[in-house]
């Protein structure tokens, strides 16, 4: 049994292309070329140079001394917050950059909620001189303007999705127009391991140097390679497949999904696909989707924009549905409280969907030597104003 995608790109019963017509050749030119492209040695050799000497990798695992005396368990944090950018969705937002130069594109869109992911498209587009257009929920646009205006100083246009909810589902359906109009030169640079095959594979392997690099940097500070458990927050989730991807078909390693519940799972403001998803498609992919009994989507709230999206990537229901996963749900209230907790006890301030992980310590009890990495996805400087307003600071 394994719990990576087939050739199919299924993940169980999850996963698949259900795309319309006019997509298909966008993604069959994908899926035909994107394992080999990644495994040609001039990729390999180009995609690790950038991610050393640009990005900053490896990130450091670090230790969280007080965190752990608090918690009475050994808690690891892997500082994907100090890659360029400040977050991990460098990582992905390169290797696509030089997957769109293997396939002749010369015109690059991107969806984004909380900003990160815009901004690491723009800042690649930058590296490489390429057009990029970000599409972004309007409300999004509202409440993550620094990261807008970091787009825009990279040479990014910002188009605003007007529609729904306005916030990350509405930006996605926006790219997907666009790319429908233009599928001869333009490719889209989807941000999570969401949509159709073969994005939520091929976002997946990119992440996964944030598993590969926990492996050695642990054989290091513990004499082992394998955690008990590994930990990030989930939205469409491209940071836990990052890193889950090494540890999935290992039982010996928990692997702890932490969701947005938003006001309460079931308070009608929530994100949490996992407690309130059923079987639907969502932007290309089966998977797991917060809908009504008609099937229309339910609008999701998180107070991060980053986790407000109404499904969840096809690896990850099927993480959740067949067992291997742990879904837990936090709310706003736990995740700002642990966002500040984090802040005066190591000095790092996370961006709110990573507090969102490190709320699960109240949650859930650990072994005083379970060893516990947790993904520290991104840093709190976009979300300031967000600190600022909740804690009258």
């Amino acid at each position: 049994m394994t719990y990576h995608a087939n050739e199919k790109g299924y993940y169980g019963e999850f996963g698949g292309a259900f795309i319309p017509e006019m997509l298909y050749p966008n993604c069959e030119e994908l899926r035909h070329n994107y394992i080999q492209i990644m495994e040609e040695p001039s990729f390999k050799e180009e995609f690790d140079q950038l991610l050393k000497d640009y990005v900053g990798r490896p990130t450091p695992l670090y230790f969280a001394k007080r965190l752990s005396e608090k918690y009475g368990t050994k808690i690891y944090l892997k500082r994907e917050d100090l890659c360029h950018t400040g977050a991990h969705k460098v990582n992905n937002t390169i290797g696509q950059i030089l997957m769109a130069k293997k396939l002749g594109k010369n015109r690059i869109i991107a969806e984004t909620g909380a900003g990160q992911h815009g901004v690491a498209t723009a800042t690649v587009c930058a590296l490489m001189g390429i057009e990029c257009i970000v599409y972004m929920g309007e409300v999004d646009i509202a409440r993550q303007a620094p990261n807008v205006a970091r787009m825009k100083m990279l040479g990014a246009q910002v188009r605003p999705a007007l529609s729904g909810s306005r916030t990350l589902k509405d930006a996605t359906n926006e790219a997907i127009r666009d790319w429908i109009n233009n599928p001869v030169d333009t490719h889209y640079i989807i941000g999570s391991v969401v949509g159709p095959h073969p994005y939520p594979d091929m976002v997946a392997r990119f992440q996964s140097v944030i598993s590969a690099e926990i492996k050695w940097q642990l054989m290091e500070k513990e004499g082992r390679e394998n955690p008990d458990y590994v930990v990030a927050c989930v939205g469409g989730g491209s940071n836990a497949a990052g890193t889950y991807f090494h540890y999935l078909d290992n039982p010996d390693v928990g692997i702890i999904a932490v969701e947005a519940a938003g006001k309460g799972v079931n308070s009608g403001e929530s994100a949490a696909t996992s407690a309130l998803g059923k079987i639907g498609i969502i932007h290309g992919s089966k998977t797991l989707l917060m809908q009504t009994n008609d099937g229309q989507i339910t609008e999701p709230y998180s107070i991060s924009a980053g986790l407000d999206y109404p499904g969840v990537g096809p690896m990850h229901a099927h993480l959740f549905k067949s067992g291997r996963g742990e879904f837990i749900s936090v709310t706003d209230d736990e995740a700002m409280t642990a966002g500040l907790e984090m802040a005066q006890l190591e000095g790092i301030i996370p961006a709110i969907e990573t507090s969102h992980a490190f709320a699960i310590f109240d949650h859930r009890k650990f072994d005083k030597d379970d060893v516990v990495v947790v993904n520290l996805s991104g840093r709190g400087d976009k979300d300031l104003d967000t600190y600022i307003d909740y804690f009258k600071l």
